[in-house]
């Protein structure tokens, strides 16, 4: 099952990858994407998943990353 991620590629190449995770972690509720790859059984693809990688953390705020946990936790992925 494939997910053209087309809204997110928009925000990649308008603000840049750094920008458009943050945004995403930043908005009230889980983006389509998360929402899209957590139904296709690809939740270490999401972007809440990938900043809490050792190599991107330092990118992100201590609540940035809390969000990302939280979301994460909330749908029983191990974090």
């Amino acid at each position: 099952m494939w997910y053209r991620a087309s809204r997110f590629l928009v925000m990649v190449n308008e603000s840049g990858g750094l920008q458009a995770a943050k945004t995403l972690i930043t908005a009230p509720g889980v983006s389509d994407v998360f929402a899209a790859l957590w139904e296709r059984g690809r939740p270490d693809l999401t972007v809440e998943a990938i900043i809490l990688d050792p190599r991107w953390k330092e990118l992100f705020t201590g609540h940035e990353l809390d969000i990302a946990r939280g979301r994460l936790r909330k749908l029983g992925y191990p974090v």
